[in-house]
């Protein structure tokens, strides 16, 4: 298969227009970017440049997703409000490196739905670039469930990409609703792109009450009545969207009888925000998406799902050359990443590992380790020490994960507590390191790690641990 190329855009493209929730008036500049750039948004209107990485580690949830009814991003206290339909229109047109500047805290909303932007990148044209493009290629599904929520979003293994969406409001207006986008390049321009946000009734009123939707209206949100209209409810929705017209519930169940531009445009909007939601992984996806009721927030939970994915495989690629079923890092990478040679490397295999959280190590303890010559002549057990040392080692392969240079650092044990040994290692012995990270403060790592053999936890201990520059532990 031929690889696909990245992709900017020709020439700058501008959008005008008001913020959905701040009112402000806002303008947006899509600009062409180097390869292996990324996106990124560029705040202009701060006396100095503010860069925001168009990535879920920027995502600000300090307000809570779902009150927001959007995603924001921050970065050195400058926010930026919904840049979901924006991403959507990026994600959906398949482009890899865009600058995007903002002259104002939130995007235009436009109609609504991620068409404006659209329009205008189509209109910029598109680049190719020197460079093939990177994908996350999922091998092991990854399942997101919100059992409160009713919320699931699943990603399965596919060599391409698709998104199938079920939602159920249970409002005669909307009822169950279920899409399917199969092909990006031929459905999202004409399919998807169009869908427009929508809310129900009672959610605009608390939108409005928290300070929010200052620019919305009719014309840039499908508004769904969910309960009998009376002469007030009339009077607030008129000041709240900034109707002129009368206000009346429309046949179809939408405010003023506003049209659907598809019967499920609901359901496809959903869609449109879990794409625009999950480009926040920082790469295109290979894989079928199976999504029912998602939202804001399950959706950057999701998408935090696939960073890590993306973390994990591009430092594994990093150190593991050759594909090993069953093994994250073989020896050979893992001599790449510790300074430990024999007879003090103690780790032979890793084979499980989640960033920032846990790692699980092997060792094949054999009569051939040196130690066992004197310890103990006839009755050969490991000795604790080297045990709780292999626990360390493969805990240091869990704190360097994060560095781009782990050759030139040094794990530092700073101290050891609760050891405890449970039972004797011998000699045939298969050894499971199991290290649970507890907590991190800049270079300081708290873990607790536990030795397993055939089930039983042999000994286990609480590690503090510093990241050191290797030449200066050296010197």
């Amino acid at each position: 298969m031929i690889a696909k190329m990245q992709r900017t855009i020709k020439k700058d493209v501008t959008v005008y227009g008001v913020g959905l929730h701040t009112g402000v008036k806002s303008a947006i500049t899509f600009r062409p970017a180097p390869i292996d750039s990324g996106v990124y948004f560029v705040r202009t209107d701060l006396g100095k440049d503010v860069n925001i990485p168009a990535l879920v580690d920027f995502v600000d949830e300090s307000e809570g997703i779902d009150s927001m009814r959007g995603t924001n991003l921050l970065k050195d206290e400058v926010k930026i409000y919904t840049v979901e339909h924006v991403l959507a229109a990026i994600a959906g047109l398949e482009l890899d490196n865009i600058r995007i500047d903002l002259n104002a805290p939130e995007p235009p909303v436009g109609d609504g739905s991620a068409l404006p932007y659209v329009e205008a990148l189509m209109d910029a044209g598109f680049e190719e670039q020197d460079a093939p493009r990177q994908y996350l290629i999922i091998e092991d599904t990854i399942d997101f469930n919100d059992e409160e929520r009713g919320t699931q979003i699943v990603a399965l293994p596919l060599d391409g990409f698709r998104i199938t969406t079920m939602v159920d409001y249970q409002n005669p207006a909307l009822g169950s609703q279920h899409t399917g986008l199969f092909s990006i390049e031929d459905e999202f321009v004409t399919e998807f792109a169009p869908a427009r946000t929508f809310c129900f009734l009672h959610e605009v009123e608390a939108l409005y009450e928290s300070g929010l939707i200052k620019g919305g209206t009719l014309d840039n949100a499908i508004v769904i009545i969910d309960k009998k209209l009376e002469q007030r409810d009339i009077d607030k929705a008129r000041k709240m969207l900034n109707i002129k017209e009368d206000v009346f519930e429309g046949e179809n169940g939408i405010l003023n009888n506003r049209q659907l531009r598809f019967p499920n445009e609901p359901c496809r909007h959903k869609t449109l925000d879990l794409l625009g939601d999950m480009f926040l992984c920082g790469s295109y996806v290979k894989a079928q998406i199976l999504s029912a009721r998602p939202g804001h927030k399950s959706n950057i939970a999701f998408a935090r799902l696939l960073r890590e994915n993306l973390k994990k495989n591009e430092f594994t690629k990093k150190y593991q050359y050759t594909d090993k079923k069953g093994v994250i890092f073989d020896i050979n990478a893992i001599q790449r990443i510790l300074p430990h040679r024999y007879p003090f490397l103690l780790v032979d295999s890793i084979i499980e590992l989640e960033l920032e959280k846990k790692i699980v190590g092997t060792k094949a303890v054999t009569i051939n380790e040196p130690y066992f010559q004197g310890h103990f002549p006839g009755h050969p057990i490991m000795p604790g020490v080297l045990v709780v040392e292999a626990m360390a080692q493969t805990g240091g392969i869990l704190m360097l994960n994060e560095l781009e240079d782990p050759q030139t650092k040094m794990v530092v044990f700073v101290g050891i507590d609760d050891v405890k040994f449970r039972k004797p290692v011998v000699p045939g012995d298969m050894l499971f390191f199991e290290i649970t990270m507890i907590n991190k403060r800049k270079r300081y790592v708290k873990m607790k790690g536990r030795a397993i053999v055939k089930g039983a936890v042999v000994a286990e201990a609480m590690m503090t641990a510093a990241i050191v520059d290797r030449e200066t532990a050296e010197k």
